[in-house]
């Protein structure tokens, strides 16, 4: 006895006047709703704990049946059925789901009548794709939202290479719809257990390139897809039926990268690229997966106007930079004898870095109009008077693209002591990256780590115990200079082992800091941070403890080898007021981009007892 759904499926086929489906993919039509591109059509994915299938969309209004987010069968039946239905308009199902109604008319043999949908074939010609081209803004740490990095789709019109059409081409991009009074702490929060609903929305690249590259000082990354017409047809029509439908966001796998991974699924069957996710979908990973599923025709590099400005500024020579530093700030005037003096071309490179700067700084941190303004000016006029001299070269291509940095997931074994007790440790991270890490790909001086897991096993007593559960662990040690002065910072939560005066106890914490880092040459980076520390436990004195402190140490990164070397020191203030003094050294060797072998070493006073612990061991990146 035939399904219900073979029966609908026959009714169909009867009508049409014929009885065969014109490139059938399966022998029996009553097994269409398995087939992979309808599953992701309609973005199901298998039930982890039963059989069937759940879509991620979280909307009614992407279903054509009340059942439709369960049963890929009935919501198929209920599609073919109302695009068989007479009429036409921006509310038939064909209009509304233009990319479902395609795949089955080449799978079925149904009437291929044409239909009149104004407002989609409005949006498709306005967008008037070509070409797609997959964009990656690097990684931000001062944003929740920012801190992997972000993508979106640049929807690329047919041109003549030139860069301002492509500026004015339209992106597709997914996100939290986020309140707009949501402080950064609530954002991480919701993001993180899906308070908030993703949306897919349409701007045009020039609104995208000033948020991520002019004002939050992001790097993008352009890769075109090597999509045929068809299959650019196909993405423009999924991500038509994806107008102002939402989908739950979560900031670790259904995020921005995820949903765009599904789009590209959908323009190119097969692809598979949803497959690779598994704990988690970092941006810059997913670039990589796009790239190795050699879906990429051309990688273009565009520098932030931030990048721009600081290489500008570094090709000066010291005293050149000191007198540009000096112009900028108002000390000395463009017509003076020392600028003046100069030879032509020497002249032209500070006057073109100095003017980039102080366009920056009136743009990125609103220096006062009446000194920018008139300075620009006197600036450019005085540059227009020296001919024969190009305008600065762009910064140059990283050697190291971000999808070509170490993977992000971590596991790393090691040996070491803890005073006289020796231990093997077992370490878990399933992001992103530490500043010990090999550096390339990375932001220089950045560390962010989520969920990483300590456990440790003691040799003289059999014992295992969970050394560290790190919630966050964020670090960003922006170098300052004479022209530009961020602060340095870190924050972290989670638990871990500490002393009381007579053992040691699992606690919760929650640490911060903020100070200034700069750079001694040789990549040699100099840091000094004012911390403060809590502790809460029904073991401690009072349940709780809390200390300030400061860190003060070096750190050097290059591809072979990382080092930190420096002294903390706390004062617990609460419970048994008494001082935490530390000397720490660590360092990485850099065994490519997959391995790394690693060394710790620290010494510590606390409680009046001195303890050294060490460890040696190797990272797996993967």
């Amino acid at each position: 006895m035939r399904t219900t759904f073979q029966y609908g499926l026959a009714l169909i086929w009867l009508a049409t006047g014929t009885h065969t489906f014109a490139t059938p993919l399966t022998e029996d039509p009553g097994k269409l709703h398995e087939h992979p591109d309808w599953l992701t059509l309609i973005h199901y994915q298998p039930n982890q704990y039963s059989d069937g299938y759940t879509s991620q969309a979280d909307d009614d209004a992407f279903f054509l049946s009340e059942n439709g987010k369960h049963s890929p069968r009935v919501e198929l039946q209920a599609t073919l059925e109302a695009i068989t239905e007479p009429g036409e308009g921006d509310e038939h199902a064909r209009c509304r789901f233009p990319a479902r109604d395609s795949w089955l008319r080449q799978h079925l043999n149904l009437p291929r009548n044409e239909i009149n949908c104004p407002g989609y074939d409005d949006w498709k010609n306005t967008l008037n794709t070509e070409t797609v081209t997959l964009v990656f803004a690097a990684s931000y740490l001062n944003s929740p939202s920012s801190m992997f990095g972000h993508t979106f789709i640049r929807l690329d019109p047919p041109q003549d290479d030139e860069e301002a059409d492509l500026l004015l081409a339209d992106t597709i991009s997914y996100a939290a719809d986020a309140e707009a009074h949501d402080s950064e702490i609530l954002f991480a929060y919701k993001g993180i257990f899906g308070g908030y609903p993703g949306i897919t929305s349409i701007k045009p690249y020039y609104e995208m390139v000033r948020l991520y590259s002019d004002i939050e000082h992001r790097d993008l990354w352009e890769y075109q897809l090597n999509l045929t017409q068809d299959e650019v047809d196909v993405m423009l029509a999924h991500a038509w039926e994806l107008k102002d439908i939402n989908f739950d966001y979560y900031f670790f796998d259904e995020n921005c990268a995820y949903r765009l991974l599904a789009l590209i699924d959908v323009a190119r069957p097969g692809t598979d690229l949803l497959n690779e996710v598994s704990t988690h979908a970092i941006p810059s990973d997913t670039v990589r997966w796009v790239v190795d599923k050699n879906l990429v025709e051309e990688v273009i590099y565009r520098p932030s106007a931030a990048t721009s400005v600081a290489y500008s500024l570094d090709t000066l020579p010291p005293d050149h930079q000191i007198l540009a530093a000096a112009i900028a700030n108002g000390y000395v005037a463009v017509d003076s004898g020392e600028v003046k003096q100069l030879p032509d071309r020497e002249r032209a490179h500070l006057l073109d870095a100095t003017y980039d700067y102080v366009r920056y700084q009136s743009e990125a941190e609103a220096w006062p109009r009446e000194h920018a303004a008139p300075l620009s000016h006197d600036l450019l006029s005085t540059r227009s008077q020296i001919r024969d001299v190009s305008a600065p070269e762009k910064p140059p291509e990283p050697k190291v693209r971000d999808d070509q940095g170490h993977d992000t997931f971590r596991f790393s074994l090691a040996g070491g002591r803890l005073g006289d007790r020796n231990f093997s440790q077992l370490t878990l991270r399933p992001a992103y990256h530490d500043v010990l890490d090999p550096p390339a790909g990375y932001r220089g001086g950045a560390q962010l780590q989520f969920l990483r897991l300590d456990a440790r096993y003691y040799t003289d007593n059999d014992e295992l115990q969970l050394e560290q559960l790190v919630g966050v662990e964020i670090r960003s040690l922006s170098p300052r200079n004479q022209f530009f002065s961020p602060l340095s910072w870190q924050v972290g939560f989670g638990g871990r082992r500490t002393d009381t005066e007579n053992h040691r106890v699992f606690t919760p914490y929650l640490e911060g800091g903020a100070g200034g880092s700069w750079i001694l040459g040789a990549n040699i980076q100099a840091f000094a941070l004012a911390t403060a520390d809590l502790e809460i436990d029904d073991d401690l004195h009072k349940g709780y403890d809390a200390a300030p402190g400061a860190d003060l140490g070096l750190l050097h990164q290059n591809n072979r080898f990382s080092l930190m070397a420096g002294v903390k020191t706390k004062a617990w203030i609460v419970g048994s007021q008494h001082r935490q003094d530390q000397l720490y050294t660590k360092a990485g060797w850099h065994l490519g981009r997959d391995f790394s072998l690693f060394g710790e070493f620290s010494r510590e006073d606390h409680y009046d007892r001195y303890r050294s612990t060490w460890q040696l061991g190797l990272h797996a990146y993967f």
